[in-house]
């Protein structure tokens, strides 16, 4: 794959990991936990997809093999970690919700 498939992989997969975690707050707002849960798990399945891709990529550098960063590879990565962030306060945000 091309490392602008790969980019655009890591986009896809953390975009739709913040908008199951945001789905998920939404159904908490509304008492709907089993519904919030199946959310956070679509979301996490995500995470897991987009974070294995940018495992590979620094193995790969690891392993020695240069990557070319590109403003497009930064902004993957950007999504990347605001989903993390996204994901881990939601979580937090559903728990208070449930109290």
């Amino acid at each position: 794959m091309e490392m602008e498939q790969i980019v655009f992989t890591i986009i896809v997969h953390a975009g739709d990991a913040r908008a199951h975690a945001l789905e998920a707050l939404r159904y908490a707002r509304e008492g709907n936990f089993i519904e919030a849960e199946e959310s956070m798990v679509q979301a996490k399945s995500e995470l897991i997809e987009a974070h294995q891709i940018q495992t590979e990529l620094l193995q790969a550098e690891a392993g020695g093999e240069k990557q070319a960063v590109s403003l497009l590879l930064v902004h993957a990565q950007d999504h990347l970690m605001t989903a993390i962030l996204a994901k881990d306060l939601i979580e937090e945000m559903i728990l208070m919700c449930k109290k």
